[in-house]
């Protein structure tokens, strides 16, 4: 194989985590995941929320833990 076949190889290998992204806002996270794997569905719940314990694989879970802002009718 030749060294240009290697390269290729290192480039097909898909990104399947972020630890770069902890302590980043949820925006800044999903938008990051989006553009570097936009073929992944990025769904965003609350920590503590039930979920089947399904592996989905085009799907990544960002928990969030704290409200941000003021909850308000409207």
């Amino acid at each position: 194989m030749s060294s240009s076949d290697d390269n290729k190889a290192c480039y097909d290998v898909k990104k399947t985590s972020w630890p770069e992204l902890v302590g980043l806002t949820i925006k800044e996270a999903k938008a990051k995941i989006n553009a570097e794997r936009p073929d992944l569905e990025v769904v965003v719940l609350p920590v503590g929320t039930i979920i089947l314990a399904v592996v989905v694989p085009n799907r990544v879970i960002l928990w969030v833990d704290t409200v941000a802002e003021v909850p308000m009718v409207g």
